[in-house]
């Protein structure tokens, strides 16, 4: 055991501060973006910075059609519901992820089908989804964990062998590859992708979220879906006078604010300066925690990661506490660490819904009680990097059998 006694002992903290886990990373630009359209003083809601950032959004992502919403949780609802999926119909969907991942089949009247994850990435276990596929199984729902691709090529294969729909949840992984080597983008490559657009996420809009695709008939179906399932836009009802308006199937009021799409552009040309200073606070926590390989690791990296989140998993047999008791001694050290995540068919809902069960995705489950995420955003300086770096060596020796 370190002798260094921990805050929550009864010593003195790292830092006094706080430091959170993730935080916008905003500047001059982006409010002068946001003040703009205020001083221009006509379209706050629905307007046309919404047409230009999804024209951004899929430039920059080499995609053919983008429907901007206002959250991620949004964008995984249209994805969802372009399918149009019948109560009897499955989706499989990775068990380790925020609930809106699942949640987004349920809303369908469709069941979720929970898949357990590989222990290296934290990704979707691609050599199980096979014989979780039944004849009511109509789409496979991926995630990026931490900003890492999953194993695309494997499941690629078995959605064109099943004739399955492949959904890539990527709030994790904006501005990062598929393939690298062949540049092709998160994105460009499934059926649809979605991303967030929330405070802590690679790219801000304050709240937000898109749905990416390359499939004409699914872009089709989803473009009125946020806007109540009627067909006109701002560029109709400024080129005619007449009232007419259809309202053409079910929808939701999932329109994002031209105020939001205004920051949303101005981020979205910062993307990948953010990208690699995440990749640099991760580098400098790989060397300087890769000593301490006995106690906890960090995730392997079988694609480049974009570093959404930077996760840790001990090695509980080396230690003389449980996760929990580390979370609570890094928090007393003034670093907000996080969890990422309880797994979702664990939660009283599901188990009550679609009888989940303890057992069910073991490894998801085993790994859920080693995790800890630490702070990782672009605005971290070095002396916060450090903290992290002190806090995590001081706690996790302590605790060292």
């Amino acid at each position: 055991m370190n002798n260094e006694l921990l805050a929550i002992k009864g010593g003195l903290p790292t830092r006094k501060d706080i430091l959170q886990y993730g935080f916008q990373t905003l500047d001059e630009s982006d409010i002068n973006a946001v003040i703009e359209v205020l001083r221009e003083n006509k379209y706050l809601t629905a307007g046309p910075r919404v047409n230009v950032f999804e024209d951004k959004v899929k430039e920059y992502c080499n995609c053919k059609h983008a429907c901007a919403v206002n959250s991620g949780t949004a964008a995984l609802h249209m994805a969802v519901a372009c399918l149009n999926l019948k109560p009897t119909d499955e989706v499989i969907v990775t068990c380790l992820s925020f609930v809106a991942s699942a949640n987004a089949i349920v809303y369908c009247n469709a069941i979720p089908v929970f898949c357990d994850i590989e222990s290296d990435t934290m990704n979707i276990d691609s050599q199980k989804i096979e014989k979780l596929i039944t004849t009511n199984t109509k789409a496979i729902i991926c995630v990026d964990f931490a900003g890492q691709a999953c194993n695309f090529k494997e499941i690629s294969k078995i959605c064109k062998k099943y004739n399955l729909y492949l959904i890539e949840d990527a709030a994790h992984s904006m501005g990062g590859y598929i393939d690298e080597e062949n540049n092709t983008k998160i994105g460009a490559f499934a059926d649809l992708t979605t991303f967030s657009f929330h405070p802590v996420k690679n790219i801000t809009t304050c709240e937000g979220g898109m749905v990416l695709t390359n499939n004409d008939e699914l872009f089709e179906r989803m473009k009125n879906f946020g806007k109540h399932g009627i067909t006109r836009d701002f560029k109709s009802r400024e080129s005619t006078i007449t009232h007419y308006y259809e309202m053409t199937d079910i929808g939701y009021n999932y329109r994002i604010p031209d105020l939001l799409c205004a920051m949303g552009i101005n981020q979205l040309t910062k993307l990948d300066s953010f990208i690699e200073k995440r990749k640099k606070i991760a580098s400098i926590y790989d060397r300087e925690f890769l000593s301490y390989s006995d106690l906890f690791t960090g995730l392997t990296e079988k694609y480049t990661s974009v570093y959404h989140i930077y996760v840790i998993k001990l090695k509980l047999d080396n230690l003389t506490c449980d996760r929990d008791e580390v979370f609570k001694a890094l928090k007393h050290e003034g670093i907000g660490v996080n969890v990422h995540y309880m797994p979702i068919h664990l939660h009283p809902y599901y188990i009550n819904k679609f009888n989940t069960f303890v057992g069910m995705c073991p490894v998801a489950e085993n790994i859920y009680k080693e995790i800890i995420t630490l702070p990782i955003f672009p605005l971290m300086t070095i002396e916060d990097i450090n903290d992290v770096i002190r806090a995590v060596k001081k706690v996790i020796l302590y605790y060292k059998k």
